[in-house]
């Protein structure tokens, strides 16, 4: 086993705690490092002052991990670094390596005894060393030691790489001991593909409302004779259907029969009648396009139905949403947006 750390040369006073691990080593340190660390340590210390050892120091045992992770925990608290302190290139290599080698005690640790900016980053630590062999493991200590983000990590893993999952021995333990924590996890990739599923069926449904919001925009300017040289082949191709369907309906006789005969006709009538539904002109110079003013007067009269003010409703906001994602974003916004983004970093590290 290898000598556990000397915690007296990192304080000018001698150490007056006695920290005892599982396997029985003891870590000499010092009382205002760990009162000051942690809560519960302080707790201990106080109460430890009362029955003290033969050269004065106060007996306090972190039971449930290895020496070695032990002192590990402790070098961490000894060596915080302040908001502003220079960065030791060689102590940032010596957390790393701990935290690689002991990222699951760690976390355990600084969860049991509430440091919540250790446990922060052995969470983060473990997330980033993560495999598939060890997904169920991690995601048992994640429950454990609430910490959400390692948890969802092992689900996203697990969902990628379910059949290495399935072949760990972690599987296959909890299957023999734990099958609730089976059972969760297969329910999470459930949920998770419901999820995906319900995602892509929004995700196409939106697609189709911003086509549509195109459709009406470009109505209003093939109608009022504009032109776009920097228009897109995909908008000039949209362009040229638009106006071929709106020849056929001029010329099939929509305009004094009932279009419902004609697949085109009933097609081109109900983009105009849509576009009247969602046109906004109030006043001042009127709507160009054919029937609008006409088709608006009549669904006032006559009432539609719940269907159409959904697809109304939903045309509308997509146009909206569509107007909100091609303006300028303000400078102002810009750094708000990275000044909030930098400190939001910083606190998970």
């Amino acid at each position: 086993m290898a000598p556990c750390a000397d915690f007296s040369a990192l304080r000018e006073w001698p150490a007056d705690v006695l920290v005892v691990t599982s396997d029985g080593s003891s870590i000499p340190a010092h009382s205002s490092v760990l009162a000051a660390a942690s809560p519960v340590l302080e707790r201990m210390i106080v109460t430890a002052r009362r029955g003290r050892v033969a050269d004065g120091r106060a007996v306090v045992r972190v039971l449930g991990a290895p020496s070695d992770a032990v002192a590990a925990f402790l070098r961490f608290l000894y060596c915080r670094r302040r908001p502003g302190a220079a960065r030791d290139t060689a102590a940032e290599w010596e957390e790393e390596e701990a935290a690689g080698a002991h990222g699951a005690a760690l976390l355990a640790l600084a969860h049991a005894y509430r440091v919540p900016w250790l446990k922060r980053r052995a969470e983060a630590g473990v997330a980033a060393r993560l495999a598939a062999e060890r997904a169920v493991d991690a995601m048992k200590v994640a429950a454990l030691c609430d910490a959400p983000r390692l948890y969802l990590a092992c689900a996203r893993l697990a969902a990628k790489d379910m059949d290495a999952v399935e072949r760990s021995e972690g599987w296959r333990f909890a299957g023999r001991h734990d099958a609730a924590l089976q059972v969760e996890l297969i329910q999470l990739l459930h949920d998770a593909d419901q999820r995906k599923e319900r995602w892509e069926r929004e995700r196409a449904s939106q697609h189709v409302y911003r086509q549509l919001s195109d459709a009406m925009a470009l109505l209003d300017r093939i109608f009022a004779g504009e032109t776009h040289a920097e228009a897109s082949p995909c908008e000039d191709g949209v362009r040229r259907g638009l106006e071929q369907l709106m020849r056929h309906f001029a010329s099939c006789g929509g305009r004094t029969r009932k279009p419902a005969g004609c697949p085109r006709c009933r097609r081109a009538f109900q983009l105009l009648r849509l576009h009247a539904s969602v046109c906004d002109r109030a006043g001042g110079e009127p709507c160009k396009v054919p029937l609008c003013s006409n088709l608006k007067a009549k669904m006032q009269e006559e009432g539609v139905d719940k269907t159409w003010k959904l697809l109304v409703k939903k045309v509308t906001r997509a146009r909206v949403m569509s107007a909100l994602a091609s303006r300028e974003v303000p400078e102002v916004v810009k750094k708000s947006w990275a000044k909030y983004s930098s400190r939001r970093a910083a606190r998970f590290r």
